[in-house]
């Protein structure tokens, strides 16, 4: 196999499992690990529709000033992770925006390092109004 072999069953196993653990943290707001999820470095990165987080720092903020609550997450509509052999995933999520006409875009990509294990480096939030074609 691959080093670099796609969606190799239990590293997507794993991460999924990462996925839905951050998500129930969103609902809970637990801070710990919200910021356990993602890479403590000034080159964290995470944008949504009225943020954006550069840095690790940043990212904690936003978490700390955010409300608890299931949030914008009404219906998810497709969930995709992929992985690119142990190490590298992207976990992809589009979703029916609560109480709106809306269709809303998460995207992640994780890495596992070797001292800290997997952490989300670049993350993306966004709003279209058009449903799109899944």
């Amino acid at each position: 196999m691959s080093d670099l072999a796609p969606n190799i069953p239990e590293v997507v196993t794993e991460v999924s499992a990462l996925f839905e653990r951050y998500e129930q943290a969103l609902i809970d707001k637990n801070v710990e690990v919200l910021d356990a999820t993602f890479w403590n470095s000034p080159h964290a990165i995470r944008l949504a529709n009225h943020e954006h987080g550069y840095g690790f720092d940043r990212i904690h903020a936003h978490r700390v000033a955010r409300v608890p609550g299931p949030g914008t997450k009404e219906k998810r509509l497709r969930l995709d992770i992929v992985t690119v052999g142990r190490d590298i995933a992207t976990v992809t999520l589009v979703y029916k925006v609560r109480g709106k006409d809306m269709t809303g875009r998460q995207m992640q990509t994780w890495v596992r390092f070797p001292d800290v294990g997997w952490k989300v480096i670049a993350a993306h939030v966004s709003m279209i109004g058009e449903t799109p074609v899944l």
